[in-house]
């Protein structure tokens, strides 16, 4: 079989919504765990050591990407670890701002100065140990829900807003400015090493949009886009992860935001074909293979949804094929590797 030639033009072209050369690959998160059982070796404890041993980390991942037959690779690092005292999204800890006294001690100056300190030598190796013909997708991850979440909670955040709506429109400001900061710093340093940016804001489940939608549209889409205005000024496609059940909501992510694709889709909220019927001829849809199907069926089930999503993606222009969530822990490296080594088939490799 001829070697892989992985070409990054390939995913920015799904990614504006034309028809690539062939259809890219795309996860918003890979585990490491699962690359690990897959290509038979440990490396992502290197992670967290010293220099030589994260550019070893990103020799390992990135070299992961590209065995997979894919264009890009997906990295970011998250905001909401670098926030004092972060941890009520992740990881359920009671938030740290309850009140407008709390609001006002709050260190959101220091966050962006926190994000470079932690994060640029990751970014730095990525760049770095970057195989020909690759760049990446993600950024500073975590977007502006997420990032008021994680230091207030969910409740307290619905609480707030019965109590002081002027401290819940407060909260989106400060962190919106604090993540345009943020982004304004990493274009100008990483930029280049980056095909297409995103973040992820998980607005929604199952049912509904976890706001109500005119909360989303006046509260946080404006600051989306404001930092898609200046992805867009470095000539770079947007994409946007959202889990949940959006829609009320994705005219405005499509017309005021401008957001150039949509990644997450689960088949109990709406199928792949939904999304391409619906959005298909405005934006890129990325994702199509339900997260479920790859940790509940079969092999042969397995192959037989994904050629199912390959034949109506085949209907629109910009699509990349792959979970429509993510690849965690529990997923099956047999279940993932079906999934890929069956697009793979489909793209005559």
């Amino acid at each position: 079989m001829k070697a892989f030639q992985p070409d990054y033009t390939n995913v920015v072209k799904a990614a504006y919504n034309i028809k690539p050369d062939r259809m890219p690959l795309y996860e918003h998160i890979i585990s490491v765990k699962v690359m690990e059982e897959i290509l038979g070796k440990e490396f992502n404890d290197l992670y967290y050591g010293n220099t030589s041993e994260k550019r070893e980390f990103f020799k390992n991942y990135n070299n992961f990407f590209k065995e997979m037959g894919y264009d890009t690779i997906s990295f970011e690092c998250c905001i909401g670890a670098v926030m004092p005292g972060s941890g009520a999204l992740g990881e359920h800890k009671p938030g740290v701002i309850k009140n407008r006294a709390d609001f006002e001690r709050y260190p959101w100056d220091s966050v962006p100065k926190l994000f470079f300190e932690k994060y640029s030598e990751y970014f730095q190796l990525l760049s770095e140990e970057m195989p020909e013909g690759m760049k990446a997708v993600g950024g500073p991850g975590n977007g502006l829900f997420e990032c008021v979440q994680d230091v207030v909670g969910y409740m307290d955040l619905c609480y707030i807003l019965a109590d002081d709506p002027e401290l819940y429109d407060d909260l989106f400001n400060a962190a919106g400015n604090m993540m345009y900061k943020i982004w304004e710093q990493f274009m100008q340093r990483y930029g280049d090493t980056y095909a297409v940016l995103r973040f992820g804001d998980d607005l929604g489940f199952k049912s509904s949009t976890l706001l109500p939608p005119e909360h989303i549209k006046s509260k946080i889409i404006p600051w989306y886009k404001k930092i898609i205005e200046l992805v867009h000024s470095y000539n770079k496609p947007f994409l946007f992860h959202s889990c949940g059940k959006i829609f009320d909501v994705m005219d405005a992510l499509i017309n005021v935001a401008k957001i150039d694709a949509k990644h997450s889709n689960e088949d109990i909220i709406a199928p792949i074909s939904f999304w391409i019927d619906n959005y298909g001829d405005r934006i890129g849809i990325f994702g199509g293979v339900d997260t479920d199907v790859l940790c509940e069926k079969n092999e042969d089930e397995i192959k037989e949804y994904t050629k199912h999503v390959i034949s109506f993606a085949a209907q629109t222009k910009g699509f990349a094929l792959g979970s429509g969530n993510s690849i965690p822990d529990y997923v099956p490296a047999k279940g993932y590797l079906t999934m890929v080594e069956t697009a793979r088939k489909a793209r005559g490799e």
